[in-house]
């Protein structure tokens, strides 16, 4: 991989026309998919703007990837070449649909250097399975290698197929202009390092009238692969956005936008039309699946607004998340549930109010690099939330050494989000009575301006989740609010 020349200058200003269009892995899942992602960018070209597509491994490849090389670490070589045998077979079919290859034209040479990417990059792949197993070892550094062939594969065949449908694309692996540190896993970008490598790599190409595309999730340290963690695809396209001051951004996927709430849970959930980067934030933060937490920052230093769209219905109108949103009579935006947590609670009567103690107690979930959602104190106690998937034996039996230890798991945290929470006057009394048949466990209100949030059992959570959305959005507001769509599906 080529390094970004360091002496390029920053744009001076904003490029307006550039949008940057992330489509996730249901909207790259197969021939079908990437077909209809073809026509989603075409209609961007044909309203003069310059697209700039990221996209995601196709669907399942990310954890077939991880199965392989988990695998490979177990020295089961069998298991490991048998899972990439079926991801290139899946690939090669894919690719097949995509490109025709009719004899004597151009559609033949594609099809056949297309072929060749991907027995060339499954190769290696097999290889690399082949050297774990050797090792007996699977280290972070190995496992980003590994899990990166999805969208290594999936930019390639993508850029391929808009070369099928008349389009001017220009394939970029990204690991050129997305430039991290060594935390494998979930590296961190080198943000000015990547303002300078899209200059240099990528915005020639969009000032030539070119598609670029390139992979998401996907980055480099120094020549090395990495990744920005799961989810990072949609980090990748803020990076791009961000990084060539376009005018917007766009992460298609697969439903319409940000609901009022998990439609599985509520069907008369409600499609939010506009929200504030803040609000957005808190909700992919506290659960909601739709939006990745980290992809909000890039775009807010910029202030570029980011479109959540429905890949599968294009012409419904998303959700647009700006800096600042339109003022809502309703008193909540969305709900949103975060499961898998464990309470801990920290209980040291003579030690609590000592000078110090806190820190030593936050020191340890630093020391293991463990988020903590929410903090209740007492005068005895401290208790603390966790994602029940971090390193709690260890972090426990530290903390056993400066007070008593209890855990709770299989909590889940409720977190309602709303502009001004603190200034509506009743508001905690009017969401309390309506989930007054459900146990409370902690409560956290009043560090946020726009978030109320509470943890309850896990087993609690759907009834919580439908009666605190009959309640509060039964008359919603329809400038933020898409109350036709309810009235439709009523009538229907």
């Amino acid at each position: 991989m080529s390094q970004p020349l360091q002496s390029q200058p920053r744009p001076s200003v904003p490029h307006s026309d550039i949008v940057v269009m992330k489509f996730g892995g249901t909207s790259v899942e197969d021939a079908t998919a990437i077909k209809r992602t073809g026509g989603i960018v075409a209609g961007r070209l044909k309203k003069n703007l310059k697209p700039i597509v990221v996209v995601s491994a196709m669907s399942k490849v990310t954890d077939t990837l991880l199965a392989a090389a988990a695998a490979a670490g177990k020295n089961d070589r069998e298991s490991a070449l048998a899972l990439s045998d079926t991801l290139r077979t899946r690939h090669l079919k894919t690719a097949g649909e995509l490109v025709p290859g009719t004899a004597n034209t151009p559609s033949e040479d594609r099809l056949q250097s297309l072929q060749l990417a991907i027995h060339h990059h499954f190769d290696a792949l097999d290889d690399l399975l082949r050297g774990i197993c050797a090792v007996g070892e699977l280290t972070p550094r190995t496992e980003d290698n590994v899990v990166s062939f999805g969208e290594r594969l999936s930019s390639i065949m993508v850029a391929a197929a808009f070369a099928e449908l008349g389009m001017d694309s220009a394939h970029v692996d990204s690991r050129t202009v997305i430039l991290t540190d060594d935390n494998y896993g979930k590296a961190h970008p080198q943000e000015d390092q990547i303002e300078q490598a899209l200059q240099h790599h990528v915005l020639p190409l969009v000032l030539a009238n070119k598609v670029p595309v390139m992979g998401g999730f996907i980055a480099s340290c120094k020549g090395i692969t990495t990744t920005l963690g799961r989810g990072g695809s949609d980090y990748t396209g803020a990076l791009v956005g961000g990084g060539l001051h376009g005018g917007a951004i766009e992460i298609w996927t697969d439903v319409n936008g940000i609901m009022t709430t998990d439609p599985r849970i509520c069907p008369d959930a409600l499609r939010v039309k506009t929200i504030s980067f803040e609000e957005a934030a808190e909700l992919a933060y506290f659960g909601a699946k739709v939006l990745h937490p980290a992809t909000i920052l890039p775009a807010v230093q910029k202030n570029i607004p980011v479109f959540v769209l429905n890949s599968r219905n294009p012409d419904n109108g998303g959700t647009e998340i700006t800096a600042t949103s339109p003022h809502c009579t309703s008193p909540f935006k969305s709900i949103a549930a975060k499961k898998k947590l464990t309470i801990i609670d920290i209980v040291a009567s003579r030690m609590l109010l000592a000078h110090g103690f806190l820190k030593q107690v936050f020191d340890v979930f630093d020391k293991y690099k463990c988020a903590i959602d929410m903090v209740s104190t007492s005068e005895v106690s401290i208790s603390v939330t966790v994602d029940s998937r971090e390193a709690l034996p260890e972090i426990c039996a530290e903390l056993s050494k400066l007070a008593d230890v209890k855990c709770e798991g299989n909590k889940a945290l409720i977190c309602l989000v709303g502009e001004d929470i603190r200034g509506q006057s009743g508001i905690s009394g009017q969401v309390f009575s309506a989930i007054s048949h459900v146990n409370l466990r902690m409560i956290s209100q009043g560090a946020s301006e726009i978030n109320m949030s509470f943890m309850i059992d896990e087993q609690d959570v759907e009834e919580a989740i439908r009666s605190l959305h009959k309640k509060f959005f039964t008359n919603p507001d329809p400038t933020v609010f898409d109350v036709e769509a309810r009235a439709m599906a009523t009538k229907a």
